[in-house]
This record gives C-alpha cells, sequence and structure tokens, in this order.
C-alpha cells in the first residue's frame, strides 16, 4: 500500500474542516492539476496572469500600428468591426494561429484617423451557436448606450495617467483595518454614485473613522446593477457606471495620498450568461472558460 495523502495544512490547524477533508483534498489536487496545464502552456502562472499585456489592443511602435488579439480556440471565423470601419461586419478578418489566438494587425497609414480614443467596436464571430456580434473578453473598457441600452466595447487610449508619484501602500504585518464598500450605493443622494464622488466625499470619512483599508465592491463592468457588480460580463473593463478608468486611478492615488490602501472585489467563479454583454460561449462552445453550469 502507498502512502497515505498528506493532510492540508489548513486541514491540519483547523479540525473543524474533518469532516469536509475528501472535498477539500480533491479540490487541492484539482487546482494543482490546472495549474501544472497552466505552466505546461503558458510557461508560469505570471505569464499567465500577464495575458492582458498581449491580447486586446496592443501598440506596435515598430510596425506603427495596432494590434489586436483574442483566444477563441474554437471559432471558426472571426472578424473585428466598428465606427472605424463603418461596422462592416466582414471586411477585417483575423487569422489564427495554432493555439487558438486570432489576431489582426491596423496600421497607422490606414487607421490612425479612424481608430481613435473613443471609438467603437465588437467582434464578429462564427462558431458551434452561429453568427454573433460579441465584445472580446480582452476589453478595457465597456460603454452602455443610453437608448438601446446595449452594451459595446471601447478603444481606450488615452494620454499617460498622471499618477504624480504615487506608491501603493506597503503591506503591513498587523491585521488590516477594512471598511468595505460599493461605489455606487456610497452617496446618500438618490443615484448611482461615481468614482470621482466616492473620491471627493467618501475617502476623507473612511480616512477620519480610523481605517486603513478600502475594500471596493463589484468594480468589473456587469450589465445588471442589481447584481452588485457579481454577475461580470467584462473582467478587465471597470465599470463604467461609475465613470472612467482614469476616475478610478485617481480614487486609488487620493487613497494612498490619505495613507489607505485599496483592495478590489474581483469574482472569477462564475459571470453572467449574457452572450451580448458577456463571455459565454464566446468561441461558439460551451466550455471557452468555464464549464458550462458554471456561468
Amino acid at each position: 500500500m502507498g502512502n497515505p495523502t498528506k493532510k492540508l495544512p489548513m486541514i491540519e490547524r483547523d479540525g473543524w474542516l474533518l469532516p469536509v477533508e475528501k472535498e477539500l483534498t480533491a479540490r487541492h489536487e484539482s487546482y494543482l492539476r490546472a495549474l501544472r496545464e497552466i505552466e505546461k502552456s503558458a510557461g508560469s502562472i505570471v505569464d499567465y496572469a500577464n495575458g492582458y499585456r498581449y491580447f486586446g489592443w496592443q501598440r506596435d511602435e515598430t510596425l506603427e500600428g495596432w494590434w489586436f488579439r483574442e483566444w477563441l480556440p474554437g471559432a471558426q471565423d472571426v472578424y473585428l468591426l466598428g465606427d472605424f470601419n463603418g461596422w462592416q461586419r466582414t471586411s477585417l478578418r483575423l487569422d489564427r494561429n495554432p493555439e487558438g489566438v486570432w489576431s489582426i494587425f491596423l496600421p497607422d497609414a490606414m487607421y490612425a484617423e479612424r481608430l481613435t480614443h473613443g471609438s467603437l467596436y465588437k467582434i464578429h464571430v462564427h462558431g458551434d451557436n452561429g453568427w454573433h456580434d460579441r465584445i472580446p473578453a480582452y476589453a478595457t473598457r465597456v460603454v452602455q448606450d443610453e437608448k438601446t441600452k446595449d452594451f459595446t466595447a471601447q478603444f481606450w487610449n488615452p494620454s499617460p495617467f498622471d499618477w504624480q508619484g504615487d506608491r501603493p501602500i506597503a503591506a503591513r504585518s498587523e491585521e488590516l483595518f477594512i471598511y468595505e464598500a460599493h461605489v455606487g450605493m456610497a452617496q446618500e443622494r438618490e443615484g448611482v454614485g461615481s468614482y470621482a464622488e466616492f473620491t471627493e466625499k467618501i475617502l476623507p470619512r473612511i480616512r477620519e473613522e480610523g481605517y486603513d483599508t478600502v475594500q471596493l465592491m463589484g468594480i468589473a463592468e456587469h450589465p445588471y446593477y442589481g447584481s452588485f457588480g457579481y454577475h461580470v460580463s467584462n473582467f478587465f473593463a471597470p465599470s463604467s457606471r461609475f465613470g472612467t478608468p482614469e476616475a478610478l486611478k485617481t480614487l486609488v492615488r487620493t487613497a494612498h495620498e490619505l495613507g489607505l490602501a485599496v483592495v478590489m472585489d474581483l469574482v472569477h467563479a462564475h459571470y453572467v450568461k449574457n452572450l451580448n454583454e458577456g463571455i459565454n460561449e464566446l468561441d461558439g462552445t460551451d466550455h471557452l472558460y468555464s464549464l458550462p453550469d458554471a456561468a
């Protein structure tokens, strides 16, 4: 007989977990298997996490233009469309590599005056579920049309943000004193609050009460406001309901100036099932980012 499986440290420290030891051990083994797969395909968990530096819109100064990339291994055809090409669905076809990454390069010579800060865009994906206009998984800015209520990705390329020498608050050895807040619901007035209002009115009060950390709930973009931000549709886009990414950066910079560390909630365990706004069935399959029942 082989050696029995070594107990997880958390179970050794906490006897209350013994009744669910089997389930916890199975989950840990599943995690290790997934980690090995990630390291095999991406090299390391860090390289895997830094995918946002490769996918989406990436500037190429050598070629003088923009690359757009999206991982869609199950897709049969992918096109890029937006206001910069008159929303023509099949004029800008992406190329696929063996790993399922679709990409296209837009040179400045042709698109510098059309693909500009604030341009709207989507991808047109042909998969097992048919043809659909979709928002890319790596979109960093998503906005909603006030009339149609449709969400659309936005090409976001402002002037570099001035952090004014800001540095994140150093980790403390003692326990944190955390104030949890929701930007949209933190105001006393009716309506949805903004990053700017939170920065001006709420951060000073949190500091005055003696807290050293502020935890922001539900920052990632979400189509249903009533979910408090936990039915995520766009993981790399801070919610446009509250303002621009620069307004959120100002919030963080100001918090640091006040001596407050900032923690942002992000839920990867599930996402909205919506096809119009989210990543469900993005490449036409039902298992691109999670199993079918995880969405």
